[in-house]
Parts: C-alpha cells; sequence; structure tokens
C-alpha cells in the first residue's frame, strides 16, 4: 500500500536506482529509463482509445514489456544482478516481427512518405513511433558506457517499426486516407 508519495530524497537532483544506489536526474540511465517510461505512459493513452481485442490486448502486451525494459534499464548490472522483471520474456521480439509482417500483408503499396497523423488513434501511434525512437537513442547511449542487453535495444528497434505500420493499419481500417508528404522544396 502507497502511505506516501513524495519523500523529499530527490529534493537535491539526485533519485534512486534499483540496488540502492543514488545517480544525478541528469543521468544517461535515468534519461533512457524516464523516455522508456514516457513511451509507456503514451502506450496507455493509445490503449485507452482502442476498442477491446487484439489491438488493445497486444498494446497493453508491449506497456507490460516496457516496464521490464525500464527494469532493465534502472539496473546498474556492474552493482546489482539483473532481476528476472529486467528481461523479456523470450519470443517477444518475434511476435512482434509477426504483427508488423501480418499488418504489412493487408497494407497497401506504399510509393510516398506520409505525414504523421490522421484519425486520432494514428496520431498518438505516430507519437509512441517518436518517443520509442528517442528511447532507443537514450538507451544506446546508456549501452556506451553501462551493460544493456542486445534484446533491449532489438525490442525498440521492431517496436517503433511496428508502431509505424499500426498507424497505417488504424487509418485503413478508420477508412482514413494518409496526407501525403507535398515537397514544397521541389
Amino acid at each position: 500500500m502507497i502511505t506516501k508519495v513524495y519523500t523529499k530524497t530527490g529534493d537535491g537532483g539526485e533519485t534512486s536506482i534499483v540496488g540502492g544506489f543514488r545517480i544525478s536526474k541528469s543521468d544517461v540511465r535515468l534519461e533512457a529509463y524516464g523516455t522508456v517510461d514516457e513511451l509507456n505512459s503514451n502506450m496507455g493513452l493509445l490503449a485507452s482509445m482502442l476498442e477491446n481485442g487484439h489491438d488493445k490486448e497486444l498494446v497493453e502486451r508491449i506497456q507490460n514489456n516496457l516496464f521490464n525494459v525500464g527494469t532493465h534499464l534502472a539496473i546498474d548490472q556492474s552493482k546489482t544482478p539483473l532481476y528476472d522483471s529486467g528481461k523479456l520474456n523470450v519470443g517477444e521480439i518475434e511476435s512482434l516481427e509477426k504483427e508488423i509482417d501480418a499488418i504489412i500483408s493487408i497494407l497497401p503499396e506504399q510509393k510516398y512518405f506520409v505525414l504523421p497523423g490522421g484519425c486520432t488513434q494514428a496520431a498518438i501511434a505516430h507519437v509512441c513511433r517518436t518517443v520509442c525512437r528517442r528511447a532507443e537513442r537514450r538507451v544506446a547511449a546508456l549501452s556506451e558506457t553501462a551493460t544493456v542487453s542486445p534484446e533491449i535495444l532489438q525490442y525498440l528497434n521492431r517496436l517503433s517499426d511496428f508502431l509505424f505500420v499500426f498507424a497505417k493499419k488504424i487509418n485503413l481500417m478508420a477508412g482514413m486516407e494518409e496526407k501525403r508528404w507535398d515537397n514544397i522544396c521541389k
């Protein structure tokens, strides 16, 4: 039970990570898992706008996986052993690849760049995609100085690909025509 939300221990610009170690709130590790948390919040917004069924269940599964990713990133493995909750279940990357392939099979051939947007749910999926790309960049930066399992970066990379085609699928199912990029610098 949560009895207190504020601890005042972060008032000086530091926070605790898994294992009880203190780091600066500007640390690359905190930036990495904070961005994954931001992505997860946006995924929650997307899930709230989807009808019950496969797509909503899939987005909620991704949210659970993002909690595992965040836990992974919050552990400095040079000081604390990686918890099982910081690992992705075997097959999660392949599962995303299968979803991507299934969506691509129903999409019309794309011969142009599209502007992010369309219906509200697709626009939110595009926001999720861009936050996912930023999370991937932050995790890549962390991996230059700390241990990050390769499947974490792979998962985020596949997830951003999934979110791109998922936005297209949402627009297709809504009968929403995507807006083409009009290169004004012709």
